[in-house]
């Protein structure tokens, strides 16, 4: 059982940045890559961001790629995502995921190839 919670949502204006946390507890040893969702009111959860841990390489969302970061620190056991020039088109709920599983540029960005899920934290970008 793999326990992530995430953090550093907020409120923020189109153009600033937000940096998410996602600290991940328990059996972590067994993770092969950790992602963020993100899920707007009334959409489906949709693929933002993935970092392997095997060869720490990244994925984006085509809308995401030049804004957003995601990176892990393995000492912390702990994923982030940086995210600049923020606009309201990312207000969401965000999500972390982890894949006890192998995860490959042809699943990286499927909900059903992660096993574990955060809470979730709110992200609100105002106009």
């Amino acid at each position: 059982q793999v326990q992530l919670v995430e953090s550093g949502g907020g409120l923020v204006q189109a153009g600033g940045s937000l940096r998410l946390s996602c600290a991940a507890f328990e059996h972590t040893f067994n993770v092969y890559a950790m992602s963020w969702f993100r899920q707007a009111t009334g959409k489906e959860r949709a693929f933002v961001a993935a970092i392997s841990t095997m060869t720490s390489n990244t994925y984006y969302e085509d809308s995401v790629k030049g804004r957003f970061t995601i990176s892990r620190d393995n000492a912390k056991n702990t994923l982030y995502l940086q995210m600049n020039s923020l606009e309201p088109e990312d207000t969401a709920v965000y999500f972390c995921a982890a894949a006890t599983r192998l995860v490959t540029v042809v699943n990286v960005a499927q909900r059903e190839s992660y096993d574990y899920w955060g809470q979730g934290t709110q992200v609100i970008v105002s106009s």
